[in-house]
């Protein structure tokens, strides 16, 4: 395989500064990057420490060259491993506690504009939208499983009004022959759609949403990693988070929430029994989002939404 270097792996970082901001870089900090992608928020927060240290971690093999090469000449290394193992990751690396620690969600764009990856219904390529480029592919997801779970999966990932008329469009056509581009799939989604739908957007995004989510098992990563990250965190470290979707902020959104929460006594016990008191603290309330001078250069900021809690 060729290997991927930082200037084929092209991402233009979103919510830069605002990330940079939220991290509250200290010099001589010790910060993880737990979605380093290509490395533009990585190096931005490596440019900022002296004697600290930056820990990357990546799923996508290409990822982990691209931002390797790209931190060569900083105090920082780049590892292949999934956040929701922060913690084994950062203890394999000598790392007890952080500073700080990123989590930037979703697809890379270099994940969308690379064809054979298989993650654009703009690019006709074969289905396979896996992230480490390990597992099941979406095509064989979408060729073995029974209508009742794919329709599930493009409901509840992908919010598709249409998801039972999509799923038995997949069904019916995989009955012929199997389905194994993204444009195969593409066009059984643009049958099933109506075409005032299809008018206002494309009525791909949902579907594709929704299967990459299940073949990267998005959700049950975001899950275990939000919990490891904060515990990783040192007292007064922030925990950055950049969603991309209504889902996955939703969940960011409730988890900061309950590290924020203090006593769960009943309203009407007289004094507090749980002893339980707030392990952290929000640093905004409202997500932050692109501005307008952002969205004017890069059209992929539009849905992207950063969340900062900060350790107590």
């Amino acid at each position: 395989m060729d290997k991927i270097n930082s200037s084929a792996f092209s991402h233009v970082p979103v919510l830069l500064q605002e990330t940079i901001d939220g991290l509250a870089v200290k010099a001589d900090g010790v910060y993880i990057d737990g979605t380093c992608g290509g490395g533009g928020h990585s190096e931005q927060i490596a440019r900022s420490l002296s004697s600290g240290r930056l820990l990357g971690i990546d799923r996508d093999p290409d990822a982990v060259n691209a931002a390797s090469e790209r931190l060569s000449k900083y105090n920082a290394k780049v590892v292949h491993g999934n956040y929701s193992d922060i913690a084994e990751i950062a203890a394999a690396e000598g790392i007890s506690s952080a500073d700080g620690i990123l989590l930037d969600l979703g697809v890379s764009s270099y994940q969308l504009d690379t064809a054979e990856r298989g993650f654009s219904y703009k690019l006709d390529a074969p289905l396979d939208m896996r992230m480490s480029k390990e597992g099941e592919t979406a095509a064989e997801l979408v060729n073995s499983l029974p209508e009742e779970e794919l329709s599930r999966i493009l409901f509840e990932y992908g919010e598709e009004k249409f998801s039972r008329k999509i799923a038995a469009g997949i069904v019916s056509q995989r009955n012929i022959r199997p389905i194994t581009t993204t444009g195969e799939l593409a066009e059984i989604i643009g049958s099933a759609v109506p075409a005032k739908f299809k008018r206002e957007k494309n009525p791909c995004k949902k579907t594709f949403q929704a299967l990459r989510i299940a073949v990267n098992c998005e959700f049950e990563h975001l899950d275990k990693g939000l919990d490891s990250a904060f515990e990783l965190l040192k007292s007064g470290g922030r925990l950055c988070v950049i969603t991309f979707h209504s889902l996955e902020d939703r969940i960011v959104k409730q988890r900061f929430a309950s590290f924020c929460k203090g006593c769960i006594c009943p309203p009407d016990f007289p004094q507090c029994v749980c002893g339980r008191t707030p392990r952290g603290k929000l640093i905004n309330k409202k997500p932050i989002e692109a501005s307008e001078q952002e969205l004017a250069v890069n059209n992929r900021s539009r849905s992207a939404k950063l969340r900062i809690i900060e350790k107590l």
